[in-house]
Protein backbone atom coordinates (compact mmCIF):
# COMPACT_ATOMS: atom_id res chain seq x y z
CA UNK A 1 0.00 0.00 0.00
CA UNK A 2 1.42 3.34 -1.03
CA UNK A 3 1.66 5.77 1.88
CA UNK A 4 2.09 9.51 1.78
CA UNK A 5 4.71 10.99 4.08
CA UNK A 6 3.76 14.66 3.95
CA UNK A 7 1.32 15.94 6.53
CA UNK A 8 -1.62 17.94 5.21
CA UNK A 9 -2.36 20.06 8.23
CA UNK A 10 -5.82 20.87 7.00
CA UNK A 11 -6.75 17.22 7.46
CA UNK A 12 -5.59 17.03 11.06
CA UNK A 13 -7.06 20.38 11.95
CA UNK A 14 -10.30 19.32 10.35
CA UNK A 15 -10.41 16.29 12.64
CA UNK A 16 -9.64 18.45 15.65
CA UNK A 17 -12.30 20.99 14.70
CA UNK A 18 -14.79 18.21 14.22
CA UNK A 19 -14.14 17.18 17.82
CA UNK A 20 -14.77 20.64 19.17
CA UNK A 21 -18.11 20.75 17.39
CA UNK A 22 -19.41 17.42 18.64
CA UNK A 23 -20.88 18.62 21.94
CA UNK A 24 -22.48 15.94 24.06
CA UNK A 25 -24.06 13.99 21.19
CA UNK A 26 -23.16 10.36 21.83
CA UNK A 27 -24.27 9.17 18.41
CA UNK A 28 -26.14 6.30 19.99
CA UNK A 29 -23.06 4.74 21.60
CA UNK A 30 -23.38 1.65 23.72
CA UNK A 31 -21.77 1.23 27.13
CA UNK A 32 -18.36 0.32 25.72
CA UNK A 33 -18.63 2.44 22.60
CA UNK A 34 -20.15 1.74 19.22
CA UNK A 35 -21.96 4.51 17.41
CA UNK A 36 -24.13 3.81 14.37
CA UNK A 37 -21.76 4.04 11.42
CA UNK A 38 -21.69 5.25 7.84
CA UNK A 39 -18.28 3.71 7.08
CA UNK A 40 -18.05 0.04 6.15
CA UNK A 41 -16.03 -1.26 9.07
CA UNK A 42 -15.51 -1.06 12.80
CA UNK A 43 -12.73 0.44 14.90
CA UNK A 44 -11.53 -1.01 18.19
CA UNK A 45 -9.41 1.00 20.64
CA UNK A 46 -7.80 -0.46 23.76
CA UNK A 47 -6.58 2.09 26.31
CA UNK A 48 -3.93 0.94 28.80
CA UNK A 49 -5.10 1.67 32.34
CA UNK A 50 -6.57 4.17 34.76
CA UNK A 51 -3.45 4.32 36.93
CA UNK A 52 -0.61 5.76 34.86
CA UNK A 53 -2.65 8.88 34.12
CA UNK A 54 -6.25 10.02 34.46
CA UNK A 55 -6.04 11.21 30.84
CA UNK A 56 -7.06 7.90 29.29
CA UNK A 57 -10.61 7.89 30.62
CA UNK A 58 -11.15 11.60 31.27
CA UNK A 59 -9.65 12.98 28.05
CA UNK A 60 -8.77 10.42 25.37
CA UNK A 61 -11.88 8.26 25.59
CA UNK A 62 -14.44 11.08 25.26
CA UNK A 63 -12.37 12.74 22.54
CA UNK A 64 -12.22 9.51 20.55
CA UNK A 65 -15.93 8.89 21.03
CA UNK A 66 -16.68 12.37 19.74
CA UNK A 67 -14.44 11.92 16.69
CA UNK A 68 -15.87 8.54 15.76
CA UNK A 69 -19.46 9.68 16.32
CA UNK A 70 -18.85 12.72 14.12
CA UNK A 71 -17.48 10.46 11.37
CA UNK A 72 -20.39 8.03 11.74
CA UNK A 73 -18.20 4.96 12.22
CA UNK A 74 -18.84 1.94 14.44
CA UNK A 75 -16.39 1.62 17.29
CA UNK A 76 -15.62 -0.08 20.59
CA UNK A 77 -13.35 1.57 23.19
CA UNK A 78 -12.26 -0.39 26.24
CA UNK A 79 -9.61 -0.13 28.96
CA UNK A 80 -7.20 -2.94 29.89
CA UNK A 81 -6.87 -1.66 33.48
CA UNK A 82 -3.12 -2.30 33.43
CA UNK A 83 -3.55 -6.05 32.89
CA UNK A 84 -1.71 -7.65 29.94
CA UNK A 85 -3.99 -10.68 29.94
CA UNK A 86 -7.06 -8.46 29.97
CA UNK A 87 -5.73 -6.45 27.03
CA UNK A 88 -5.14 -9.66 25.08
CA UNK A 89 -8.63 -10.90 25.91
CA UNK A 90 -10.19 -7.60 24.85
CA UNK A 91 -8.25 -7.69 21.57
CA UNK A 92 -9.36 -11.27 20.87
CA UNK A 93 -12.97 -10.36 21.60
CA UNK A 94 -12.83 -7.26 19.39
CA UNK A 95 -11.34 -9.25 16.51
CA UNK A 96 -14.01 -11.93 16.93
CA UNK A 97 -16.64 -9.17 16.98
CA UNK A 98 -15.54 -7.92 13.59
CA UNK A 99 -13.31 -4.89 14.09
CA UNK A 100 -11.43 -4.11 10.91
CA UNK A 101 -9.02 -1.64 12.54
CA UNK A 102 -7.53 -2.06 16.02
CA UNK A 103 -5.65 0.72 17.85
CA UNK A 104 -3.80 -0.08 21.07
CA UNK A 105 -1.84 1.75 23.74
CA UNK A 106 0.44 -1.13 24.63
CA UNK A 107 1.32 -2.10 28.18
CA UNK A 108 4.63 -3.47 26.93
CA UNK A 109 6.07 -4.10 23.50
CA UNK A 110 6.09 -7.91 23.68
CA UNK A 111 2.40 -8.26 24.44
CA UNK A 112 1.56 -5.43 22.05
CA UNK A 113 3.44 -7.11 19.21
CA UNK A 114 1.65 -10.40 19.91
CA UNK A 115 -1.73 -8.67 19.70
CA UNK A 116 -0.76 -7.02 16.42
CA UNK A 117 0.46 -10.33 14.97
CA UNK A 118 -2.84 -12.00 15.87
CA UNK A 119 -4.78 -9.10 14.36
CA UNK A 120 -2.77 -9.24 11.13
CA UNK A 121 -3.44 -12.97 10.81
CA UNK A 122 -7.14 -12.16 10.85
CA UNK A 123 -6.86 -9.34 8.32
CA UNK A 124 -7.23 -6.58 10.91
CA UNK A 125 -5.13 -3.44 10.43
CA UNK A 126 -3.45 -2.07 13.58
CA UNK A 127 -2.38 1.34 14.85
CA UNK A 128 -0.04 2.19 17.70
CA UNK A 129 -1.69 4.98 19.68
CA UNK A 130 0.51 7.18 21.87
CA UNK A 131 3.06 4.40 22.55
CA UNK A 132 5.16 2.73 19.86
CA UNK A 133 5.26 -1.08 19.96
CA UNK A 134 8.90 -2.06 19.47
CA UNK A 135 9.14 -4.98 17.04
CA UNK A 136 5.45 -4.67 16.28
CA UNK A 137 3.58 -4.63 12.98
CA UNK A 138 1.31 -1.59 13.25
CA UNK A 139 0.30 0.09 10.00
CA UNK A 140 0.70 3.51 11.62
CA UNK A 141 1.88 5.21 14.79
CA UNK A 142 -0.02 8.22 16.16
CA UNK A 143 1.47 10.15 19.06
CA UNK A 144 3.11 13.33 20.21
CA UNK A 145 6.82 13.88 19.65
CA UNK A 146 7.87 12.18 22.87
CA UNK A 147 11.53 13.14 22.65
CA UNK A 148 10.36 16.74 22.46
CA UNK A 149 8.18 16.15 25.54
CA UNK A 150 11.33 15.22 27.45
CA UNK A 151 13.20 18.21 26.03
CA UNK A 152 10.42 20.52 27.22
CA UNK A 153 10.57 18.95 30.67
CA UNK A 154 14.34 19.30 30.81
CA UNK A 155 14.26 22.91 29.66
CA UNK A 156 11.40 23.62 32.05
CA UNK A 157 13.38 22.30 34.99
CA UNK A 158 16.43 24.27 33.89
CA UNK A 159 14.37 27.45 33.62
CA UNK A 160 13.06 26.91 37.14
CA UNK A 161 16.47 26.06 38.60
CA UNK A 162 18.47 28.71 36.81
CA UNK A 163 22.16 28.32 36.21
CA UNK A 164 23.93 25.63 38.23
CA UNK A 165 25.41 24.07 40.10
CA UNK A 166 22.43 22.04 41.28
CA UNK A 167 21.63 18.48 42.30
CA UNK A 168 18.78 16.83 40.42
CA UNK A 169 16.83 13.58 40.65
CA UNK A 170 15.05 11.81 37.80
CA UNK A 171 11.83 9.94 38.55
CA UNK A 172 11.22 8.23 35.23
CA UNK A 173 8.18 6.42 33.86
CA UNK A 174 7.67 2.70 33.42
CA UNK A 175 10.67 0.80 32.02
CA UNK A 176 8.29 -1.17 29.77
CA UNK A 177 6.93 2.01 28.14
CA UNK A 178 9.00 3.18 25.16
CA UNK A 179 7.63 6.69 25.67
CA UNK A 180 9.19 6.82 29.12
CA UNK A 181 12.57 6.03 27.55
CA UNK A 182 12.07 8.87 25.06
CA UNK A 183 10.99 11.31 27.78
CA UNK A 184 14.12 10.56 29.81
CA UNK A 185 16.39 10.72 26.77
CA UNK A 186 14.93 14.06 25.73
CA UNK A 187 15.35 15.51 29.21
CA UNK A 188 18.93 14.25 29.45
CA UNK A 189 19.75 15.84 26.09
CA UNK A 190 19.00 19.21 27.67
CA UNK A 191 20.09 18.81 31.28
CA UNK A 192 23.30 16.86 30.69
CA UNK A 193 24.73 19.92 28.98
CA UNK A 194 24.27 22.02 32.13
CA UNK A 195 26.08 22.35 35.41
CA UNK A 196 23.82 19.90 37.20
CA UNK A 197 24.69 16.73 39.10
CA UNK A 198 22.39 13.72 38.99
CA UNK A 199 22.11 12.45 42.56
CA UNK A 200 19.47 9.84 41.85
CA UNK A 201 17.54 8.30 38.96
CA UNK A 202 15.03 5.47 38.90
CA UNK A 203 12.16 4.25 36.76
CA UNK A 204 8.75 3.65 38.32
CA UNK A 205 7.20 0.28 37.37
CA UNK A 206 3.86 0.66 35.59
CA UNK A 207 3.85 4.40 36.32
CA UNK A 208 2.55 3.47 39.78
CA UNK A 209 2.16 6.66 41.83
CA UNK A 210 2.22 4.78 45.15
CA UNK A 211 5.51 3.12 44.26
CA UNK A 212 6.81 6.51 43.15
CA UNK A 213 6.31 7.87 46.68
CA UNK A 214 8.54 5.15 48.11
CA UNK A 215 11.08 5.39 45.30
CA UNK A 216 11.52 9.15 45.57
CA UNK A 217 11.69 9.07 49.36
CA UNK A 218 14.51 6.52 49.12
CA UNK A 219 16.33 8.62 46.51
CA UNK A 220 15.85 11.76 48.60
CA UNK A 221 17.18 10.02 51.71
CA UNK A 222 20.13 8.54 49.82
CA UNK A 223 21.05 12.08 48.71
CA UNK A 224 20.77 13.30 52.33
CA UNK A 225 18.04 15.66 51.17
CA UNK A 226 20.51 17.58 49.03
CA UNK A 227 18.14 17.78 46.07
CA UNK A 228 17.57 21.03 44.17
CA UNK A 229 15.23 19.85 41.41
CA UNK A 230 13.27 16.79 40.25
CA UNK A 231 12.57 15.67 36.70
CA UNK A 232 9.29 13.79 37.22
CA UNK A 233 8.02 12.15 34.03
CA UNK A 234 4.32 12.98 34.48
CA UNK A 235 1.93 14.80 36.80
CA UNK A 236 1.08 11.68 38.77
CA UNK A 237 4.73 11.00 39.57
CA UNK A 238 5.20 14.71 40.20
CA UNK A 239 2.42 14.60 42.78
CA UNK A 240 4.15 11.68 44.50
CA UNK A 241 7.40 13.65 44.61
CA UNK A 242 5.63 16.72 45.96
CA UNK A 243 4.10 14.67 48.79
CA UNK A 244 7.59 13.75 50.03
CA UNK A 245 8.85 17.30 49.60
CA UNK A 246 5.87 18.50 51.67
CA UNK A 247 6.74 15.94 54.32
CA UNK A 248 10.21 17.47 54.47
CA UNK A 249 9.02 21.08 54.39
CA UNK A 250 10.44 21.73 50.92
CA UNK A 251 7.43 21.77 48.61
CA UNK A 252 7.61 24.84 46.41
CA UNK A 253 11.31 25.22 47.15
CA UNK A 254 12.40 22.29 44.94
CA UNK A 255 11.12 22.61 41.34
CA UNK A 256 9.33 19.53 39.99
CA UNK A 257 8.28 18.83 36.41
CA UNK A 258 5.30 16.91 35.10
CA UNK A 259 3.29 15.98 32.02
CA UNK A 260 -0.33 15.56 30.87
CA UNK A 261 -1.70 18.84 32.27
CA UNK A 262 -4.01 16.95 34.63
CA UNK A 263 -6.25 18.82 37.05
CA UNK A 264 -3.90 18.02 39.94
CA UNK A 265 -0.85 18.91 37.86
CA UNK A 266 -2.28 22.28 36.84
CA UNK A 267 -3.29 23.01 40.43
CA UNK A 268 0.23 22.18 41.59
CA UNK A 269 1.64 24.49 38.91
CA UNK A 270 -0.67 27.30 40.04
CA UNK A 271 0.26 26.65 43.67
CA UNK A 272 3.97 26.78 42.86
CA UNK A 273 4.76 23.26 44.08
CA UNK A 274 5.27 22.08 40.50
CA UNK A 275 7.20 24.32 38.15
CA UNK A 276 5.72 23.09 34.84
CA UNK A 277 3.79 20.41 33.02
CA UNK A 278 3.48 19.40 29.37
CA UNK A 279 0.16 19.66 27.59
CA UNK A 280 -0.65 17.08 24.93
CA UNK A 281 -4.10 17.89 23.56
CA UNK A 282 -6.24 14.75 23.70
CA UNK A 283 -8.55 16.46 21.23
CA UNK A 284 -5.72 16.79 18.71
CA UNK A 285 -4.27 13.31 19.27
CA UNK A 286 -7.66 11.62 19.19
CA UNK A 287 -8.51 13.57 16.04
CA UNK A 288 -5.32 12.32 14.38
CA UNK A 289 -6.04 8.71 15.42
CA UNK A 290 -9.62 8.97 14.19
CA UNK A 291 -8.44 10.29 10.83
CA UNK A 292 -5.97 7.41 10.39
CA UNK A 293 -8.41 4.74 11.60
CA UNK A 294 -11.23 6.01 9.39
CA UNK A 295 -8.89 6.09 6.39
CA UNK A 296 -8.01 2.43 7.03
CA UNK A 297 -11.68 1.50 7.47
CA UNK A 298 -12.34 3.07 4.07
CA UNK A 299 -9.36 1.34 2.45
CA UNK A 300 -7.49 4.61 2.00
CA UNK A 301 -3.97 5.80 2.76
CA UNK A 302 -3.44 8.00 5.80
CA UNK A 303 -1.18 11.01 5.59
CA UNK A 304 1.83 11.11 7.87
CA UNK A 305 4.56 13.41 9.14
CA UNK A 306 7.29 10.85 8.50
CA UNK A 307 8.45 7.59 10.05
CA UNK A 308 9.67 6.30 13.41
CA UNK A 309 11.86 3.21 13.67
CA UNK A 310 10.51 0.47 15.96
CA UNK A 311 13.82 -1.40 16.05
CA UNK A 312 13.05 -3.46 12.97
CA UNK A 313 11.33 -1.17 10.49
CA UNK A 314 10.27 2.40 9.84
CA UNK A 315 6.64 2.89 10.89
CA UNK A 316 4.63 5.58 9.06
CA UNK A 317 3.85 8.08 11.81
CA UNK A 318 1.91 11.16 12.78
CA UNK A 319 3.80 13.07 15.49
CA UNK A 320 2.16 16.10 17.08
CA UNK A 321 3.76 19.02 18.94
CA UNK A 322 3.46 19.15 22.76
CA UNK A 323 3.31 22.43 24.69
CA UNK A 324 5.13 23.41 27.88
CA UNK A 325 2.80 24.87 30.50
CA UNK A 326 3.80 27.13 33.39
CA UNK A 327 1.70 29.16 35.80
CA UNK A 328 1.52 31.92 33.19
CA UNK A 329 0.07 29.61 30.52
CA UNK A 330 -2.31 27.35 32.44
CA UNK A 331 -5.05 29.38 30.79
CA UNK A 332 -4.00 27.90 27.41
CA UNK A 333 -5.07 24.45 28.56
CA UNK A 334 -8.41 25.74 29.83
CA UNK A 335 -9.04 27.73 26.65
CA UNK A 336 -8.25 24.65 24.51
CA UNK A 337 -10.71 22.52 26.48
CA UNK A 338 -8.00 20.30 27.96
CA UNK A 339 -9.45 20.95 31.43
CA UNK A 340 -12.25 23.15 32.73
CA UNK A 341 -11.95 26.14 35.02
CA UNK A 342 -14.66 24.57 37.20
CA UNK A 343 -12.42 21.56 37.86
CA UNK A 344 -9.11 23.39 38.26
CA UNK A 345 -10.16 26.55 40.07
CA UNK A 346 -11.68 24.99 43.17
CA UNK A 347 -11.25 26.10 46.78
CA UNK A 348 -7.81 27.48 47.50
CA UNK A 349 -6.94 27.53 43.78
CA UNK A 350 -9.60 30.10 42.88
CA UNK A 351 -7.36 33.06 43.72
CA UNK A 352 -4.42 31.60 41.77
CA UNK A 353 -6.71 31.07 38.78
CA UNK A 354 -7.86 34.68 38.98
CA UNK A 355 -4.24 35.84 39.05
CA UNK A 356 -3.59 33.70 35.97
CA UNK A 357 -6.52 35.26 34.09
CA UNK A 358 -8.70 32.15 34.33
CA UNK A 359 -12.36 32.72 35.04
Amino acid sequence: MKRQHTLVMAGLMGAALALSGCGSDDGGSAADGGGGGNADGKIGVILPDTQSSVRWESADKPALEAAFDEAGVDYDIQNAEGDVDRMTQIADAMIADGVTVLAIVNLDSDSGAAIQEKAASQGVATIDYDRLTLGGSAEYYVSFDNSKVGELQGQGLADCLGEGPANIVYVNGSPTDNNATLFASGAHSVLDEMDYTIVGEQAVPDWDNDQAVTIFEQLYTAADGDVDGVLAANDGLGGSVISILEKNGRAGEVPVTGQDATVEGLQNVLAGTQCMTVYKSAKLEAGALAEVAIALVNGEDAETTGTVNDGERDVPSILLDPQAITADTVKDVIDDGGQTAADVCTGDFAAACADAGIS
